[in-house]
């Protein structure tokens, strides 16, 4: 009986809604939405949740209805967060989504901030609750702040204004330090010395680039002063050095610099020289401490050309920012190059600076982008660089992350290392597990087209083409007979080319049994013998009795295919026998 007379009320409430003369108010549906989630009748509040959303509010309006119940929002808070009824979580959430929404709105709308603005020349009160507005919209009330400083015909503004920015607080910094790029030199003044007065850390980069390069003494005296203000000791570090610092914070996320919450998304600031003011470009939350830590990396090498570590830091920026999975910023342009082209562009020293760093915070999508530059662009001495006290590119033959390693070894062993070192042992190592491959491993290397057991093969078969002695390929022996009977014509072809070179009687008479195998195709085969006639020239026969005799029925055979029978003799000659095996051979045909 309840159910259904629930389910009436539900109904009728819709029914009012619907039609003009009965419907509730906004504020009437809010607030049975919030009495009957209080009460635990998540059935009655449903329904009044759904009335508030089929009318489409504004999101303006039903962030005032909730900041004038704040204990109905923290209901509507928990509702979402602690129920176990779906429904309510949704339509709970779907609400608080609009809240947000309505946040964002009154914080961003310019009207509101530029009458805010001239309010701050009113009265006492007036002038208090316009700055209380102005630090609610944050950044977004920077631009029209600064359009008011540089207007002639606001001079009596001034110095409302002046006293306004610095209390819009850390939020400004951002635009702020962006509109430092004005000409004008008297707003160029008021913005370092707000900065000062602001007074985070996040300014001293900026304000010590500013008096690094300014040719105008006040401008100097007045940032020097704002650095004292926030830390002397920025004093005696280099801009570079301070904004490789602040890069650095951002690539690790740093709390201090974290975006407002109340969007989906972030503000990346822009100087626009035309129109002398400052613009900006929504960015991806998930990316945009990666683009800020690439931003500031540039700073240093505006501020010096020659500071190399900020090169390496913005490689690893941009990898982590690709690894997000999101489309770059539209600021970037379509013809802007992905991370990999700038990392095989960089070089050796810069990447070996990422990988360093990608090894310590074991993020194995940046490891492996540039494990893989390094391998199209580095030679074998670039390879074995060291950071401080580090070589990053052995290390790596030791990361969890089986692509990381595996690209490391494939890296090294394409180098054709001439020296020993201690990881020796490891590249064969990880080269023969590659081997068994038979997919892309994860995080998926989207860099290359081959897998790493083709890779790994190919890497292996160039060691034992130039015979170098530093990477031991029989510790892969084992590994090298067993991809013999892969399902991939290609890595048993491969195999077969690397055995050919091992001193080793296991691995001739693993190549032979694949060329004996009638279950192989004919071109199987006949490569297959081609790696015999190989190994049988470098390591002359190692065969067992049984092989040989296999080998001569198909040489002897009349209804063998013309070119396998060419192939098995040239590796039957190969094998070098002795006389009597070739008097058969010669006698068997004879028609005397």
């Amino acid at each position: 009986m309840l159910k259904a007379k629930t389910v009436i009320i539900i109904l009728l409430t819709g029914f009012f809604i619907s039609s003009g003369s009965f419907a509730q108010s906004l504020g009437d549906d809010w607030n049975d939405f919030l009495h009957y989630t209080k009460i635990g009748r998540l059935d009655m509040a449903k329904g009044y949740a759904q009335a508030v959303l089929n009318i489409t509010p504004d999101p303006v309006e039903i962030l005032a209805l909730s900041e004038k119940n704040p204990a109905g929002l923290a209901i509507l808070i928990k509702a979402t967060e602690g129920s176990t009824d779906a429904e309510m979580v949704e339509l709970s959430g779907k609400i608080l989504d609009i809240i947000e929404q309505g946040r964002f709105i009154r914080r961003a709308d310019a009207k509101i901030i530029v009458e805010e603005i001239s309010r701050l020349n009113g009265t006492d009160r007036g002038r208090l609750a316009a700055i209380k507005r102005l630090k609610n919209s944050g950044e977004y009330a920077i631009p029209y702040m600064l359009d008011a400083m540089a207007d002639k015909a606001r001079k009596e503004e001034l110095p409302n204004i002046l006293w306004a920015l610095p209390q819009i607080g850390k939020n400004a910094i951002r635009p702020l330090t962006t509109a430092l790029q004005t000409e004008n030199m008297a707003v160029k003044i008021e913005i370092v010395k707000t900065l000062g007065e602001i007074g985070y850390p996040q300014s001293l980069a900026w304000l010590k680039y500013v008096e690094e390069k300014t040719t105008s003494n006040e401008l100097r005296k007045q940032a020097v002063r704002s650095i004292k203000k926030i830390n002397p000791a920025a004093l005696e570090i280099t801009a570079a050095q301070l904004f490789y610092q602040l890069a650095d914070d951002y690539y690790y996320h740093a709390e201090s610099l974290a975006p407002a919450e109340d969007a989906d998304f972030a503000n990346v600031w822009f100087w626009n020289s035309n129109d002398h003011r400052l613009t900006r470009e929504k960015t991806n939350k998930d990316y945009f401490n990666e683009l800020m830590a690439m931003r500031c990396c540039e700073m240093a090498l505006k501020a010096d050309a020659g500071f190399s570590p900020a090169i390496g830091l913005w490689v690893a920026s941009y990898f982590k920012a690709e690894s997000a999975g999101v489309a770059m910023p539209d600021y970037f342009g379509s013809g802007h190059a992905d991370a990999m082209v700038y990392a095989t562009t960089a070089g050796p020293e810069y990447l070996h600076q990422a990988l360093a760093k990608a090894i310590k915070d074991k993020n194995a999508y940046i490891a492996l982008g540039v494990v893989e530059a390094l391998a199209s662009s580095a030679g074998e001495k670039s390879l074995f660089a060291r950071v401080g006290i580090e070589q990053p590119l052995t290390a790596a033959l030791s990361s969890n992350d089986k692509a990381v390693s595996y690209s490391a070894a494939i890296a090294i062993a394409t180098a054709g290392p001439k020296e020993n070192f201690a990881e020796r042992n490891l590249v064969i190592e990880n080269l023969s597990k590659a081997l068994a491959e038979t997919k892309q491993t994860n995080p998926e290397n989207n860099w290359v087209a081959e897998n790493y057991a083709t890779r790994s093969a190919k890497a292996m078969l160039k060691l034992a083409q130039t015979k170098n002695t530093v990477i031991d390929l029989s510790k892969a022996q084992a590994a090298l007979i067993d991809a013999t009977r892969d399902s991939r014509d290609e890595m048993k072809i491969l195999t077969c080319d690397i055995l050919a070179y091992l001193k080793s009687s296991d691995a001739q008479q693993a190549i032979a049994k694949m060329a004996l195998t009638e279950n192989n195709t004919t071109n199987i085969r006949i490569l297959a013998f081609d790696a015999l006639a190989v190994s049988a020239k470098l390591n002359a026969n190692q065969l067992s009795d049984e092989q040989i005799d296999a080998v001569y029925s198909i040489v002897a055979s009349e209804q063998a295919e013309t070119q396998l029978r060419s192939a098995a003799a040239a590796a039957y000659g190969a094998l070098n026998l002795p006389s009597q095996k070739v008097k058969n051979l010669i006698l068997d045909q004879a028609k005397i």
